[in-house]
């Protein structure tokens, strides 16, 4: 056999043995000129920055308590991965922001958060709050009218922004990657 064979037979078996990088399963984002901060109430109408969660993982999603299908699902999951997460789980929290500051008052977004995680945290802006930061983050919302007034809906970016415990922005992820995704992606982040 030829030594340049040879040469190549070995690297090709050693390059297979060699571990492979991991990578994110979500779009990775890391750098962007977006989406890198937010300035809203909580439900104790206390300010909160990406730097008041230093030292977590932040799962922030645009959302609205009355939605009956994406926001809650992906609640229940960001709770789930962050229970599947054992210890390391106490270093992830969500952050849900309401894109209907109109019907989400306090006391509503603190209920629904209590329903997942009590531990999660809603921010509600005023209208014009609200419109500002979703052009920040690139994010759509729509207020789709009802049969009365208070019974419309509103249509939304499903999607979360992650960041990684020292307060960066790092993943987009999709509505319907499924908690093994995010749950993946976390452990990459928190390393």
């Amino acid at each position: 056999m030829p030594a340049i064979c040879l040469f190549c037979l070995i690297f090709v078996l050693l390059a297979g043995c060699a571990e492979k990088k991991q990578e994110f399963r979500s779009i990775d984002i890391t750098g962007a000129e977006y989406a890198k901060d937010f300035a809203l109430p909580d439900v104790n109408g206390q300010t909160k920055t990406i730097a008041d969660f230093k030292g977590k993982a932040v799962v922030l999603f645009f959302g609205f308590a009355q939605c009956p299908d994406v926001c809650p699902t992906t609640m229940a999951e960001i709770a789930e991965v962050k229970k599947s997460l054992g210890k390391d789980g106490e270093r992830v929290t969500a952050v849900f922001i309401t894109v209907d500051p109109e019907r989400d008052s306090p006391q509503v977004l603190k209920a629904y958060m209590e329903s997942f995680d009590p531990s999660f945290t809603a921010l509600r802006g005023t209208v014009a709050q609200t419109e500002s930061l979703a052009k920040y983050y690139k994010i759509y919302y729509k207020k789709v009218e009802g049969k009365t007034p208070t019974s419309y809906t509103i249509d939304h970016t499903a999607a979360s922004f992650i960041y990684d415990p020292q307060g960066k922005l790092r993943l987009y992820t999709r509505y319907g990657m499924g908690a093994q995704a995010l749950t993946d992606d976390l452990k990459l982040l928190l390393k």
